[in-house]
C-alpha cells in the first residue's frame, strides 16, 4: 500500500538519517517532526524553528522527557534566519507549510520567507542530504506558497539537485503533497 503523505515524508528522512545527523525542523508546529527527528538522531543535533510561541511551547512539552533532549535547539524565530543558528552541514530539513493545527489559521507560512529558508538550507545541505517540504495549500496563502515553492524547485540545476514530487493525483480538496530536494553534488 502507498504511504500517506506524512508517513512518506518521514520515510524520505529515514532513508538518510543516521545517529550523527544534523537536522532542521523548519516549522516545529506541534512538535511531531521534532520528536521524530530526535528519535532518530542520538549524537547529532536537531534545530527546530517556529515563529509562534504556542508552537514552541507545544513542541517543548512534546519532547520534554526525550532521552536526547540535549540534542535539541528549540528556536523561536523564522526559518528564514536558519543560518544565524546552524553553522554545520545539514543532512535533513523538514517543512510542513500552512498553519498551526488547532490555532489561529490566519498565521501561516509565507512564500517569501519559505523560499529564503529553503535556499539558505540548500547552501548548507550535505551531499545526499534532503529538504522535505509538505505543502498544505487549501488556504489563501497556501496557493501562493505552493506556486512559489514549485517554481523554485523546478528551477534548481539538475546537475546539483534531484527534485521529486510525491502526491496523490485523484484526491480532492487540495490534498497535501511533498517536494523533496536532494543534493547530488556541491555547487559552492
Amino acid at each position: 500500500m502507498l504511504n500517506r503523505v506524512l508517513d512518506q515524508s518521514k520515510q524520505f528522512a529515514l532513508d538518510i538519517l543516521h545517529s550523527h545527523s544534523i537536522a532542521v525542523d523548519a516549522t516545529s508546529g506541534n512538535g511531531n517532526d521534532t520528536l521524530f527527528l530526535l528519535d532518530n538522531i542520538s549524537k547529532g543535533k536537531v534545530y527546530a524553528f517556529d515563529i509562534q510561541q504556542k508552537a514552541i511551547e507545544s513542541t517543548k512539552e512534546k519532547v520534554s522527557n526525550h532521552k536526547y533532549i540535549e540534542n535539541l535547539a528549540l528556536i523561536h524565530d523564522s526559518h528564514e534566519n536558519v543560518l544565524k543558528y546552524v553553522d554545520r552541514d545539514i543532512d535533513v530539513a523538514m517543512f510542513n507549510l500552512g498553519f498551526l493545527p488547532n490555532a489561529d489559521k490566519t498565521i501561516t507560512t509565507l512564500s517569501h520567507s519559505t523560499i529564503v529558508a529553503i535556499d539558505r538550507i540548500l547552501s548548507k545541505l550535505s551531499i545526499g542530504g534532503r529538504v522535505i517540504i509538505t505543502i498544505y495549500h487549501g488556504h489563501k496563502n497556501g496557493k501562493d506558497e505552493k506556486r512559489a515553492v514549485l517554481e523554485f524547485a523546478e528551477s534548481l540545476d539538475q546537475h546539483f539537485y534531484n527534485v521529486l514530487m510525491y502526491r496523490f493525483i485523484n484526491q480532492k480538496n487540495n490534498a497535501p503533497f511533498i517536494i523533496v530536494i536532494e543534493r547530488r553534488r556541491l555547487n559552492r
